[in-house]
């Protein structure tokens, strides 16, 4: 699901974004494009243990992936 940066955010600036920027919402982060390609993702909610992270400049499914990754990664921490 896509949407507008102004749904998702409050403080939204379309200045400093170009305008045309948009939020994607995946597996309960929010994947906020940057002014530099990288993104900012970060928990949609408070969930303890998720914290928010920055990826590389980089395609939305490559961070979709890095999600994938991390969401994993805590899984098997959250085993051991």
């Amino acid at each position: 699901m896509i949407l507008p940066k102004a749904a998702c955010m409050a403080s939204a600036d379309p200045s400093e974004t170009g305008g045309l920027s948009a939020v994607v919402r995946y597996r309960g982060f929010l994947l906020i494009p940057q002014a530099d390609l990288s993104w900012l993702v970060q928990p949609s909610r408070g969930t303890a243990g998720l914290l928010s992270f920055q990826a590389p400049a980089s395609s939305l499914a490559d961070v979709k992936a890095l999600v994938d990754w991390r969401l994993a990664q805590g899984t098997r921490n959250m085993a051991a």
